[in-house]
């Protein structure tokens, strides 16, 4: 079956145990058709974070077929343990893929680009532990588009962050997935069903 004309994302059937024989996932099957904003609901330790996993391939299932189209990018409940340099600039630099080669200028006005979507506009040499909770979480969703992501795979990533953050964070990912030029998909997972009020 191609599953390539049910979506951009698609699970069909798909099982996945661990070793142990703890069966996380069991003939789960969606698809997403088109880029916006999509939220999974479950409580802790029900498989939401093995599905990125799948999603990413740096697991297989056990059983069905899974098709992706899209280039993914995971961003953690905690920042802190995503980004890893000292600056925004220098952060971003080190998402930007090693197989594409850009001008001084081009590279420059991709991380500036980046920085505008995510509302922090004259961060570029911004110490990043001086950033908020809210602002690390943007640059991390900054580095996702400067690595030319297209899927953004939330992984409960407002969970740490005070309730004026999360909106922050929450306003970024509607704007990246809801613009007329480019849209992205984001799948943000949560064991929290309130924040299914924030779509």
């Amino acid at each position: 079956m191609n599953l390539a004309k049910f979506g951009d994302l698609v699970f069909d059937n798909v099982s996945f145990s661990w070793p142990n024989g703890v069966k996380v996932i069991d003939q789960c099957s969606f698809a997403i058709e088109k880029p916006g904003l999509w939220m999974l609901v479950g409580k802790n330790g029900s498989g939401k974070s093995t599905l990125f996993r799948l999603i990413t391939g740096s697991i297989l299932p056990k059983s069905g077929k899974i098709f992706c189209s899209l280039k993914p990018s995971l961003v953690y409940q905690n920042p802190d343990h995503q980004l890893l340099m000292p600056t925004c600039k220098s952060e971003l630099m080190l998402c930007v893929p090693k197989t594409i080669t850009y001008s001084n200028f081009k590279l420059f006005d991709l991380i500036q680009s980046a920085l505008e979507k995510v509302d922090l506009v004259g961060m570029l040499d911004r110490p990043i532990h001086t950033l908020s909770g809210g602002q690390k979480q943007r640059l991390a969703l900054a580095g996702a588009i400067v690595s030319n992501a297209n899927l953004l795979l939330l992984d409960e990533p407002t969970a740490l962050l005070d309730p004026q953050s999360q909106n922050s964070v929450l306003k970024v990912v509607k704007k990246l997935t809801s613009t007329t030029v480019d849209p992205i998909t984001a799948v943000w997972v949560t064991h929290r069903p309130e924040e299914l009020f924030f779509l």
